[in-house]
């Protein structure tokens, strides 16, 4: 799934066609490369770069062709050849970082060309038409019209993506059927008769006061018949597609080795979400051997919590006593709005360098949340799913908080963004080892932040970990193994925590998602060995505050980078950020 969308409007101000014979040093030539593939992403994907360095979507969509994306990958190896005939001897060590993440990228981009990924446009877990629609109002006139101009594009758009999954139907190349069981709810919340039901309306009713009454006239007047016209028309007609003709269609296998070049496909895919050469088979046991420890920490929490029965009973008592049941969503809500709070007041103790950026926390979208994983972080804001209360137990949103939130997702974007001598390509970059990697982190690390109250909150912590290890056991054992689905939820759900409701959803991302299950795990294994490595060369030099600031400023690495640096970290005696004072 790619991140960077770029507009065209960033062009006209950037130097990416200045000759790279013109610069004066391998640091300015790969510095002038970069900036070169980062504006053409700004381009193909329309997104407009503000000052910040955040982006934000154009007044179109991008397009989605199969000659589109064969031209974008073309043009992704024009620049690794360009990239590697650099000596890599000259560059600085920022340089080499700079690199070995715009190499990773490239080939991640021509990997995903070689198996025409585009072909299978959405999955039980993404999808192309759950986030078009604003979930509040815009703060310029401008912003509105690009809004508009995307809504009119919708049409096109979803026209261009049924091509590409009918494209993927004739070759084999599809979602599993059992996977996207009742996912037409998330299309079918769109096509309404009245435009003011529309999802696509809010931000028409949210308009600035200071607005003319001419501009909220016309821009509503505006939003009005995009919708009648256009996206509800082809809202309709995408779900007629996804009921009538891909659903009936789609294969009933699991694994990604039943996928044309299906072995390969999978190998690709490890290698792009965990950015390590581990093979399935050695993934497969380090997850049976994560399982058996976690296990037995999970042991040492039962007998804290006074439960004299085994672990599976204690499991079902978790599981089904009301006490972890929040009544409303609010109250859900609140729990983890006190989480994040109670983390900002110990943030500093932990962290040299504090983001300006600020987030929120806000439900899951309705139309989404059925099927939707139990929560997600971003820039701006992140997720808690509240949709059937009894599957989310309050023991479970500590853990999940610090996860999505601070200082895991959310947190983590912000400062890569406010990391000023990073370049821009890499201040949203994001591979999912690293970033997942430090989700999991985060809640080992709220056990030392003080986060976890009670023998129930940290069982919940332990069960979100054995719930990442068993990843590693469920998704090489389906896409390499050959696992049913009966076979994955039973394993899943015999040794977490987690609702009956939740086991479904999770094996059915881990079924229609191959490789992405397995990052968490292996980055947050890979970040605390990296720790303990410092901790045990530094001694008392070593600061926790400087180890997080190195590794946080990295903004999103491969993971054989992030052991780099910290070799360097250890080789420079524990030295934190320039700038950062350590008291």
């Amino acid at each position: 799934m790619r991140t960077a969308f770029f507009g065209a409007a960033v062009l006209a101000a950037s130097a990416w066609s200045l000759p790279l014979a013109a610069q004066d040093s391998a640091d300015d030539r790969l510095s002038a490369l970069a900036d070169e593939y980062y504006d053409r992403q700004l381009a193909e994907w329309v997104y407009l770069e503000k000052p910040s360095g955040q982006i934000e979507p154009g007044d179109r969509l991008p397009s989605a062709l199969p000659q589109s994306q064969l031209a974008r990958a073309k043009f992704a190896e024009s620049v690794l050849a360009r990239l590697d005939a650099m000596d890599r001897a000259e560059f600085s060590p920022e340089a080499a970082i700079n690199a070995a993440v715009l190499r990773t990228l490239l080939e991640q981009e021509i990997g995903d060309a070689r198996f025409r990924e585009w072909d299978m446009p959405f999955d039980s877990d993404n999808n192309f038409w759950s986030y078009l629609a604003a979930r509040s109002g815009f703060q310029t006139v401008e912003e509105y019209e690009r809004y508009i101009g995307r809504m009119r594009d919708i049409p096109r758009f979803f026209a261009e993506e049924t091509a590409n999954a009918r494209n993927g139907l004739e070759r084999g190349f599809s979602v599993p059927r059992v996977t996207l069981e009742g996912r037409d709810a998330s299309l079918a919340a769109y096509v309404t008769q009245d435009y003011k039901a529309s999802p696509f309306w809010k931000p028409f009713e949210e308009m600035p006061e200071r607005f003319s009454d001419v501009d909220k006239t016309r821009l509503q007047r505006a939003g009005r018949e995009a919708i009648v016209n256009s996206v509800t028309p082809a809202y309709a007609s995408f779900l007629r597609f996804f009921r009538e003709e891909y659903l009936p269609q789609t294969r009933e296998t699991l694994g990604a080795s039943e996928l044309p070049e299906g072995r390969s496909f999978y190998a690709q895919q490890i290698r792009q979400f965990t950015t390590t050469d581990l093979t399935a088979e050695e993934i497969h046991q380090i997850g049976l051997d994560e399982v058996e420890r976690i296990t037995a920490e999970m042991e040492q929490v039962k007998a804290e919590a006074g439960f004299e029965g085994t672990l599976p009973e204690f499991v079902r008592f978790l599981r089904t006593d009301p006490q972890f049941v929040a009544k409303t969503p609010d109250e859900l809500m609140g729990v983890s709005s006190y989480v994040a709070k109670r983390v900002d007041g110990v943030l500093a103790d932990y962290f040299g360098f504090l983001p300006r950026h600020r987030f929120s926390i806000r439900e899951v979208d309705p139309a989404i949340a059925p099927f939707y994983t139990a929560g997600r972080g971003g820039l701006d804001y992140c997720q808690m799913n509240t949709y059937d209360l009894p599957s989310r137990p309050l023991y479970n949103i500590p853990a999940l908080t610090l996860h999505e939130c601070a200082p895991g997702h959310s947190f983590q974007a912000a400062v890569a963004l406010e990391q000023k001598e990073a370049p821009r390509f890499r201040r949203q970059t994001y591979f999912s080892g690293f970033g997942e990697g430090w989700g999991l982190y985060t809640e080992y690390l709220g056990e030392e932040m003080g986060i976890y109250r009670t023998p129930y909150e940290k069982f919940g912590r332990l069960s979100y970990e054995m719930w990442r290890a068993v990843r590693l056991v469920i998704d090489t054992g389906i896409h390499e193994y050959g696992w049913t689905r009966e076979q994955a939820m039973e394993y899943l759900a015999t040794r977490t925590a987690l609702s009956q409701h939740e086991v479904g959803t999770e094996i059915d991302r881990y079924i229609s998602w191959p490789g992405q299950a397995l990052a968490y795990k292996l980055g947050e294994m890979t970040i605390r060995r990296e720790r303990k490595k410092a901790e045990d060369a530094l001694g008392e030099q070593f600061d926790i505050r400087k180890f997080h600031d190195v590794v946080l400023s990295l903004g999103s690495v491969p993971l054989n980078v992030l052991e780099e640096r910290i070799d360097a970290f250890i080789a420079d005696g524990g030295q934190g950020l320039p700038g950062v004072t350590y008291d």
